[in-house]
């Protein structure tokens, strides 16, 4: 009986895994075998979730017609009806999976203490010594106040942990390349002696405009400047999953993915 019971409790969830990650578990389980990684097109079904903000218009089908398909199957083709095979449980975690894929990080906020993830953000994290948050905080890198309905949830965790990582549009819409960050390291040297530290914000064959660590604003004259250094990457950490504790990581993200307002929705009189 003890056995028994262990083997249930291996095979059961976590519980604190989103009904999307546990989608994602019985998609990567069942699915990839003919679809793609991620919702994309595999070599014997096409793409769940299609690439670009008109995506919807060229025929994406909607989360209930995917889970009508998933359930019943589609006769005549190679797509099996799962009902029977899976739980609907199961199933209604793959509609979930299919919501994040196409979702903002508001729609699928991370599990956590959003409440402790905003003392990180404030405090250990240092994040806030260049992001700004409702009118508070350093001005060298993006205001994060809409960050999360602006992003989806993976694309805010891998801003963390990945040097490069993709940007996704409003909606979840997948760039077909990694967007430039604009925020890349300079190290400008003065003919005067003076080394400034920043980021980049531009420059052209007469100028170069950067912003320093603190936030100060500086435009150059080139003939002034003895030597200007951009290196390759960005001044934003990479290693958060690793400086940071794993709760505390963890509450992070759960602070920063409900970061935001959801858009207005025109009402009738306003389409009319």
């Amino acid at each position: 009986m003890k056995r028994v019971l262990f083997l249930l409790l291996v095979a059961a969830p976590a519980l604190d895994q989103t009904p999307a990650e546990q989608g994602k578990a019985v998609y990567d389980r069942h699915c990839t075998a003919c679809h793609g990684p991620n919702g994309t097109a595999g070599e014997r079904a096409p793409a769940i979730v299609i690439s670009g903000a008109t995506g919807a218009l060229r025929g994406e089908r909607s989360e209930a017609q995917i889970l009508d398909i998933v359930r019943n199957g589609v006769p005549g083709s190679g797509m099996p009806a799962w009902k029977g095979r899976l739980t609907e449980a199961e199933i209604a975690s793959i509609g979930a999976y299919v919501h994040a894929l196409r979702g903002t990080a508001l729609d699928n906020p991370w599990p956590g203490d959003p409440v402790r993830g905003q003392q990180v953000f404030w405090g250990e994290g240092g994040c806030a010594s260049c992001h700004m948050i409702g009118g508070r905080g350093g001005v060298v890198g993006p205001d994060l106040s809409n960050i999360a309905a602006q992003r989806k949830a993976a694309a805010i965790q891998d801003a963390l942990t990945k040097v490069e990582h993709r940007v996704f549009g409003d909606g979840g819409v997948h760039l077909p390349a990694i967007a430039p960050m604009d925020y890349q390291p300079v190290t400008v040297v003065t003919k005067d002696g003076r080394t400034i530290e920043g980021v980049m914000r531009n420059q052209d064959h007469w100028s170069v405009q950067m912003m320093d660590m603190d936030g100060g604003y500086h435009s150059f004259d080139r003939a002034s400047l003895a030597r200007v250094t951009i290196r390759p990457g960005s001044v934003m950490p990479s290693d958060y999953g690793k400086r940071l504790a794993p709760d505390a990581f963890k509450d992070l993200l759960a602070f920063l993915t409900r970061q935001g307002t959801r858009p207005a929705q025109a009402g009738r009189a306003d389409a009319q």
